[in-house]
């Protein structure tokens, strides 16, 4: 097959300059930052911990690629923004995703990967649910004093005839429906599950794993359960109320809960057609439904605007003033969307498109993985930067994204970052902060 090295008279010239095309530019790439998620992996420890304690089934001696390398190949090329493993084929020459695995050779393959993830069962998506809470838990220096969890789920739709999809009625289409668990920014669990179930199905447990093992390390740590009202369930509260684990849920509103606070309501709406201007107040009612075990406390807030009245409510078991509980607390639940949205949109969580159930599951835990390497970078390298809210799919355009020529020899790697990066001190700075945090 001829080689076309160089192609001179395609293109017109610059300023009286001829232009000279081919493709002996040597090793280049697009994606020089990936040493940054390579300094973040290696902070975590996450790729060598996980390769000790994820089993490998397949027979070592015909293995070229050894367990933490393909787990390395997948969780950066996520990062990097490769969603299929058809990516693969070609990025496994790439020498900057190669230098981040440690190696000079060739990586796995598309279709070696795909036999690895197929092989995926209930143990290993075990370990790996259990390290991201360790992960989690070894991120702080100090005991912390109160932590938020968040709770929520979302639609995965799928497209095939994948083991576990139902149509789901709300979303309308056939879809799974993950449970995500984040604090913060930071992500504790990442739960598959199929449709046709309640929203709130195998939250309590997951809580109970996650108090317990909190309070085995913190024992004096503040707990809070936040989430809408699809988790609010009186047996979930209970055993919050039965094991000092506060709660701040949202209650869908309803016919008795409006009459209840109709003089709130209409008060908001006699003060809006005074002013003309949006109205907000607050208050608190005890409330329980008829299948609850005893009143709880339920905050109001009624709203008034020219679309008219738009009542809220929230049940808690939080001291304090209903309006500072509402804005400060319970609507800063609305961040989590944002956690969602990297997982689905910049992380790929929705590829789950194995036929069988626990490689999806296995799918979307490497999707949370990648996640985290991407907030370690937020969280430590870009702390008080002009980055440091930047999501991941921007941290990964200004700083992964990086143009580079590579040049290798028997004593040394150069990455040669492309001269026009407006970033370069700051990615110097999160690599330094990466390195000794």
């Amino acid at each position: 097959m001829t080689t076309c090295s160089r192609q001179p008279e395609l293109f017109p010239a610059c300023k009286s300059r001829k232009l000279h095309v081919d493709f002996n530019g040597g090793e280049v790439t697009s994606d020089g930052g990936v040493l940054l998620v390579r300094q973040a992996d290696r902070k975590l420890g996450l790729t060598k911990q996980l390769a000790k304690v994820l089993s490998d089934g397949r027979r070592q001696a015909s293995c070229d690629h050894d367990l933490e390398r393909l787990l390395q190949q997948r969780l950066y090329g996520l990062a990097l923004g490769y969603e299929d493993l058809n990516d693969h084929d070609t990025l496994r020459h790439d020498v900057a995703l190669q230098t981040a695995a440690g190696t000079d050779q060739a990586l796995a393959s598309a279709s070696t990967l795909c036999r690895w993830e197929n092989r995926a069962n209930r143990e290993a998506a075990a370990q790996i649910a259990e390290w991201m809470v360790e992960l989690f838990i070894r991120s702080h220096k100090l005991p912390p004093t109160e932590v938020i969890l968040d709770f929520d789920a979302t639609d995965d739709a799928v497209h095939g005839k994948q083991e576990g999809r139902f149509f789901h009625g709300f979303y309308d289409h056939y879809c799974f429906l993950p449970l995500y668990v984040f604090c913060g920014e930071q992500l504790l669990v990442s739960y598959l599950r199929p449709s046709n179930i309640d929203g709130a199905r195998h939250a309590w447990a997951i809580l109970a794993l996650l108090v317990k093992r909190l309070r085995k390390t913190w024992p004096k740590v503040k707990i809070i359960f936040r989430g809408d009202s699809g988790f609010c369930r009186w047996r979930m509260l209970r055993w919050c109320e039965n094991h000092g684990v506060c709660y701040i849920i949202g209650l869908a509103k309803n016919s008795r809960l409006n009459e209840m606070a109709k003089g709130l309501l209409a008060r908001a709406a006699k003060q809006y057609e005074k002013t003309g201007e949006k109205q907000r107040l607050f208050s608190e009612i005890p409330y329980a439904a008829l299948t609850w075990d005893r009143m709880r406390r339920v905050l109001v807030k009624a709203e008034h605007s020219e679309q008219g009245s738009n009542p809220r409510y929230v049940v808690t078991n939080l001291p304090g003033d209903p309006q500072k509980l509402y804005d400060k607390v319970y609507c800063a639940r609305g961040e989590m969307e944002n956690r969602i949205k990297e997982q689905q949109l910049d992380l790929f969580a929705d590829r789950t498109s194995c036929s069988r159930w626990w490689p999806n599951q296995f799918r979307l835990l490497l999707s949370g993985l990648a996640y985290l390497l991407l907030e370690t970078i937020r969280r430590l390298g870009l702390k008080g930067t002009e980055l440091a809210r930047a999501q991941c799919g921007t941290i990964r355009l200004k700083l992964l994204k990086i143009g580079a020529v590579i040049r290798r020899n028997t004593r040394r790697i150069y990455f040669h970052l492309s001269s026009a990066c407006p970033y370069q001190e700051l990615f110097f700075r999160v690599a330094r902060r990466l390195s000794t945090a």
